[in-house]
């Protein structure tokens, strides 16, 4: 069945750095955009950053800087680099696929729109203190 599962979260001081991974299984990434989000406590779930098929990146302004969003379609895992947190990061991060046909021509603005995300991960929590 079609999986994803994120790794890396935890608990960092502001300044430092985390890497999330996020592994897919019962399906390969490479033809479909795929995106990272997040949802602090008490908030509505945010988007973070997305990547296409072709490689290309979009980051919401917050992060834009500061995290890098990669994969490898080898691995068929998806990561995202966070250096320099701050406390404002904190959330539970969660990796998300859109697989519908053509979704990289949606892909740089789909950030704004969790709803065209058909899979999810479960999460992994970050925290910043």
């Amino acid at each position: 069945h079609v999986q994803l599962v994120e790794s890396g979260g935890g608990s960092v001081q502001a300044g430092g750095s985390l890497r999330l991974s996020c592994a897919a299984s019962g399906f390969i990434i490479r033809p479909y955009c795929m995106a990272w989000f997040r949802q602090a406590q008490g908030k509505e779930r945010e988007g973070v950053a997305s990547i296409d098929s072709g490689g290309r990146t979009t980051y919401v302004d917050s992060v834009k800087g500061r995290f890098n969003l990669s994969k490898d379609d080898a691995k068929n895992t998806l990561y995202l680099q966070m250096n320099s947190l701050k406390p404002e990061d904190t959330a539970m991060y969660y990796c998300a696929a859109d697989l519908t046909p053509g979704s990289r021509y949606r892909c740089p603005g789909a950030v704004n729109t969790p709803t065209v995300f058909g899979i999810w991960g479960q999460g992994t929590q970050v925290t910043v203190s």
